[in-house]
């Protein structure tokens, strides 16, 4: 009876961990579809910014070109961090996991 206890702790216990687990994941993942979106409505607003620029002075479309593929680095830059983030997040997450695990299946 005593063991089954034990097991029975242990079983709810390993189920918490990973619906923490899961939460936190489920945290980033989210995070990083906002962050992606805030990004698109910024670099859409970049550049159509820089288009009607070109339109207003057809002599800088050169420049507008230029001011544009560097609005797209920018972005590119910025949701390449986001997604390092959300990594490392996931990653931490796992990490503790582990331990958790290790911790609930070590006691006696």
């Amino acid at each position: 009876m005593i063991d089954e206890k034990k097991a029975q702790e242990k079983a709810l216990e390993t189920l918490t961990v990973w619906a923490d687990a899961s939460q936190r994941v489920l945290r980033e993942v989210v995070d990083l579809g906002t962050a992606t979106a805030k990004e698109s409505v910024r670099l859409y607003g970049e550049l159509q910014q820089s288009a009607l620029e070109a339109f207003r002075e057809p002599q800088s479309a050169f420049k507008q070109i230029e001011a544009q593929v560097q609005a797209w680095t920018r972005s590119a830059e910025r949701l390449s961090a986001s997604a390092e983030q959300a990594g490392k997040g996931i990653q931490e997450g796992c990490t503790a996991v582990v331990a958790k695990l290790k911790d609930v299946y070590s006691k006696n």
